[in-house]
């Protein structure tokens, strides 16, 4: 469906989006230009595989990786239902002949495992866990840890989200992209979140909110829901440096065209402002 080229000859880091709304999938003749997957985002790094997010574009990836048998690495943000719902419907995992190396953090206790099996679960789901063939190897991640996969380096960090939730930078080959979905500004994590994203050739940034929808009156704000706005991510893109903004994780009611509205108010302050579409691949 078409690419954005940013920088050439520079590295082999590439980025596609297979799923981009947040909190429940909206599929529809509304949606149809920047689709209605939830979060989803395949990183290729060389010749590594990184998958951020399990959400319900994992499907539609996993029918392009089948038939072709290999290694992956899967980066979770967090547990909430829209960032884990594809993994049931995730063909490779009940492929003998895939293996994925599974990162995200242990939450009440609770490891990554335990919280992924939750949903394939009776009466939730008919197939559990167990049944899946592919090899499936857990790997707990803590604030500030960072991650050697393949030549490719991962820094996570807490981002501020109800039961909490990862952000993550990946630096390879000299190029970098930060993956900061379901974050909510005003907080501390400002701070962390511009630290993350420092000199970042690529932000990936949870704008699900208007600042009207967000600030909001009484019961129509926004305030403590976990999300962000496409104004916060132009702030955080400036304070960090980083060069291009896409704005992710859409609110499941918002059309084609209130996407196409946002961009142009966002690129009004900064131009090189993109909005994460299903399909869509940036090459760095």
């Amino acid at each position: 469906m078409g690419r954005w080229p940013l920088l050439q000859n520079m590295g082999k880091l590439e980025v596609k989006f297979w799923g981009v709304r947040g909190s429940v999938p909206a599929p529809g003749p509304q949606t149809t230009v920047y689709g209605g997957n939830t979060s989803c985002v395949e990183v290729r790094a060389g010749d590594e595989l990184l998958i951020l997010d399990m959400g319900s574009g994992l499907r539609a990836l996993g029918q392009e990786l089948s038939g072709t048998p290999r290694r992956a690495s899967m980066l979770l943000s967090h547990y909430h239902w829209d960032h884990i719902q594809g993994l049931p419907f995730f063909g490779p995992v009940y492929d003998p002949r895939f293996s994925f190396d599974i990162y995200g953090a242990t939450r009440d206790a609770r490891g990554i495992r335990e919280l992924l099996a939750g949903q394939m679960s009776p009466p939730y789901f008919p197939v559990s866990l167990e049944t899946c063939r592919a090899k499936l190897t857990f790997h707990p991640v803590a604030d500030r840890e960072v991650l050697a996969i393949g030549e490719a380096r991962v820094t996570a960090r807490e981002l501020n989200h109800p039961n909490g939730a990862l952000g993550y930078r990946i630096d390879y080959a000299g190029r970098s992209l930060v993956y900061a979905t379901d974050n909510e500004h005003g907080t501390r994590t400002d701070d962390t979140l511009v630290e993350l994203a420092s000199g970042a050739d690529v932000l990936i940034y949870d704008a699900m909110y208007t600042p009207a929808e967000y600030s909001g009156d009484g019961k129509s704000s926004r305030v403590g829901w976990g999300h962000s706005t496409w104004e916060a991510g132009v702030l955080t893109a400036r304070r960090a440096g980083a060069r291009t903004l896409v704005l992710f994780h859409h609110d499941p009611g918002r059309t084609d065209e209130g996407l196409e509205e946002i961009l142009g108010q966002a690129r009004k302050q900064h131009p090189n402002t993109r909005m994460a579409r299903e399909g869509k691949t940036l090459e760095l």
